[in-house]
């Protein structure tokens, strides 16, 4: 099957990897977008892997507050450079993160890694974290974060 520029469009919107990779995940799965994306997804879990040692020198932290300012949280998420840091999307995982936990309410860091994420119940947090190291190519990582409610 031909892969079309307009398959590796949608897939690059999808996914906001690179082109390149998303030609490559299109051409092993023979046109199939949900075969590729399964394909990207796992990819992504192995570029976290192999940037695992990686240091965090950077990151930035995020805050989301619901409900006419009753409910909220505080995220820290850590990357390698300013750089990425500094990202518009970066800064939107963070944020998202950030509305998830204020509505999910994980008591622990390993709860909010397995959740599903709010938006796109498809994809774990976890998910979300080792999609942002394929596509910054950088170590991403939830350092912390905190719940808050009035009631």
């Amino acid at each position: 099957m031909d892969i079309t520029s307009e398959m590796v469009k949608e897939l690059r919107e999808k996914t906001g990897i690179g082109v390149s990779e998303c030609k490559k995940a299109l051409v092993e799965a023979a046109g199939d977008m949900q075969k590729a994306l399964q394909i990207v997804t796992g990819h992504a879990a192995v570029a976290a892997e192999k940037k695992a040692d990686r240091t965090l020198g950077a990151g930035t932290v995020a805050s989301y507050i619901h409900h006419q300012g009753s409910v909220g949280a505080l995220v820290h998420l850590s990357c390698e450079t300013d750089f990425v840091s500094k990202n518009e999307e970066f800064v939107a995982l963070a944020r998202d993160i950030a509305m998830h936990v204020s509505a999910m309410r994980p008591a622990d860091t390993a709860e909010l890694l397995s959740q599903s994420f709010i938006k796109d119940p498809s994809k774990t947090v976890a998910d979300l974290i080792s999609g942002a190291t394929q596509k910054f190519g950088e170590r991403t990582q939830l350092t912390d974060f905190a719940a808050f409610s009035v009631t």
